[in-house]
């Protein structure tokens, strides 16, 4: 329930505060910007679009701010929740939404707070589905729309009916999902037939060579040493003659024995020095180094030998490594992570026509499913087609419609669809004698508006109603007056007994039914007109009675007027 709105600067409004109580709230006045204001401000909470163009001249911004209670455990408390928003201490949420002018005047920006946590305009919205229904002469037209007129029925039918209907669209959309895939997946045969075979090939490739891992770098390294193998006797043989000497050579010619002879040196007189001594001991340990390097080399010189068959295998094996390299990868490395890649690429090919069959048999499964649960739909929709006929029809009858009747078809569709195998059409008889015509072209907007009103009563009451608990009707009764603007007003009252109604409207029989009558008024000043700080405010007693005096005759101090509007209120009154 919506318990109060703030207006700040938006259109012809400075400032105003709307109250709104449970029951049915009725909306007038002279000024119709007003009143189309008030359910401007409505829209912005219910996260309706940001007009710049909505702000009040020479101001740089407007607001609306909304106080509202939510159910416990319902949907809305837990979304709000979710955002962050917190509750006020008697359990309502405030709702805020703020729209700048622009500069320039382009459009400005627009903010939206939800108990005082700033959040996306789409939370408002979804709010707005669990709090509010909106009728206005859009809605009127829409009623037009064989797509609305079905989602009324569903709606109807009731809660088990829609969890039926919720289980075949899921199943719809999984069906498209899987006929999708196997129509890629088919069209796409040859394309995957002829990867798989590169695949194929380049794999038995690269088995047929089977490069080890790190194969290409040791191979490099044993070519360039076969490649230089007397080179390197030529320098490892001289480096050897430079440590340890020549045979036959003076020993003191040698690296080692020059070393030697130093060490030899300072070790007999480092007896008298201690540094000296350490100083030998150093020399002796560069010469333990030269003695094993001289021995590794020796050693070396050994094992170092040309093969010029081992250098014509190496040099093979790396050409042939190098048509993958030059196919697959820079490297070995990579040429087995290309295979490896591949292999698992090709699996999944391999696995194609597996999946193929997998998919034919899912999308069978799916049909047959979609066939019971389209059968259980249309069941439910044929049921509650008669239900709503005759509750409508009785409806309209009380809304001065006598031999009206709305009847609701439920047919087979040429091809079923995301909603169901049925066409679902609501064609209204207006009167007795009359041919049914479809509400899209035989309905007058009098009709349209009265049906409406019928439906919504008819979904309202019907088991297991879901319908949010306030309603909001911008000028439900246009096109009608008389009797049946009365009986429009009596259902509206009617309505509201288990629910909120907010209504804007025009006629005088429909305002003296509400339970809250507000009045938008605009006051002048030297004959210019301005915005008073509270232009929304709400009447009782003879200012109601002036008011309804005024809606009738346009002259609220006519006694004439007053008298009708005095005994509008006591007819409002008998039965309440």
């Amino acid at each position: 329930m919506i318990e109060e709105i703030r207006i700040d600067n938006l259109g012809v409004i400075g400032r105003a505060h709307v109250e709104l109580g449970p029951g049915l709230t009725v909306l007038t006045g002279e000024t119709g910007a007003g009143k189309t204001m008030v359910l401007t401000a409505l829209n912005l909470l219910l996260g309706g679009k940001a007009d710049p163009a909505t702000v009040r001249v020479g101001s740089t911004s407007a607001a609306v701010e909304g106080r509202v209670v939510l159910g416990a455990g319902g949907a809305a408390l837990e979304r709000a929740t979710e955002a962050g928003a917190e509750l006020d201490d008697d359990g309502s949420l405030v709702l805020l939404r703020t729209v700048g002018a622009g500069s320039d005047g382009t459009a400005g920006r627009s903010r939206a707070y939800v108990g005082g946590r700033s959040v996306p305009q789409g939370l408002l919205a979804e709010l707005a589905d669990e709090l509010v229904t909106v009728h206005g002469q859009a809605d009127q037209a829409r009623l037009r729309s064989p797509a609305v007129q079905r989602e009324a029925l569903d709606e109807f039918v009731g809660s088990a009916h829609r969890e039926v209907l919720a289980q075949y669209r899921a199943a719809w959309a999984e069906r498209a999902r899987v006929d999708a895939e196997l129509t890629e997946l088919v069209d796409q045969a040859r394309d995957r037939t002829r990867e798989a075979e590169l695949l194929r090939l380049g794999l038995a490739e690269v088995e047929r060579v089977d490069p080890q891992p790190a194969e290409d770098v040791t191979l490099a390294e044993e070519v360039d040493r076969l490649s230089h193998a007397e080179d390197l006797r030529t320098a490892a043989a001289g480096a050897h003659a430079a440590l340890v000497g020549e045979d036959g050579a003076d020993e003191g010619s040698a690296a080692v024995g020059t070393i030697e002879l130093a060490r030899r040196l300072l070790e007999h007189e480092g007896t008298h020095d201690p540094a000296l001594a350490a100083l030998a001991t150093r020399i002796a340990e560069a010469g333990y180094l030269l003695a094993d390097v001289s021995t590794d080399l020796a050693a070396y010189l050994e094992d170092l030998q040309a093969d010029p068959l081992r250098l014509d295998a190496a040099q093979r094996r790396r050409a042939e490594l190098g048509t993958l390299t030059r196919s697959y990868g820079s490297t070995v490395a990579e040429v087995l992570a290309w295979a490896d890649t591949a292999g698992r690429r090709l699996l999944d090919l391999d696995g194609g026509d597996e999946r193929i069959a997998e998919l034919r048999d899912a999308r069978a499964r799916l049909d047959g499913e979609l066939g019971t649960l389209a059968d259980a739909v249309t069941a439910g929709r044929r049921g509650g087609a008669e239900r709503l006929s005759a509750v409508v029809s009785e409806e309209l009858s009380g809304l001065a419609m006598g031999g009206a009747e709305l009847q609701v078809r439920v047919d087979l569709a040429d091809d079923p669809g995301p909603h169901g195998a049925d066409r679902v059409e609501m064609l209204l008889v207006p009167h007795a004698g009359a041919p049914a015509r479809p509400l899209g072209k035989g309905a007058s907007g009098g009709e349209l508006s009265r049906v409406m009103l019928a439906i919504e009563v008819a979904l309202a009451t019907a088991p297991g109603a879901t319908r949010p608990g306030t309603f909001v009707f911008d000028e439900v009764d246009a096109g009608v007056g008389g009797r049946a603007a009365i009986e429009v007003g009596r259902r509206l009252s009617a309505l509201a007994q288990g629910s909120q109604v907010l209504v804007v409207t025009h006629l005088a029989q429909v305002a003296a039914f509400a339970d809250h009558h507000l009045v938008v008024t605009k006051s002048t000043a030297d004959g210019v007109d301005v915005v008073t700080e509270s232009d929304v405010r709400l009447v009782t007693r003879d200012e109601r009675v002036r008011e309804l005096a005024r809606m009738l005759s346009g002259q609220e101090d006519s006694d004439a007027a007053r008298t009708h509007a005095a005994e509008l209120l006591e007819l409002s009154s008998v039965g309440r």
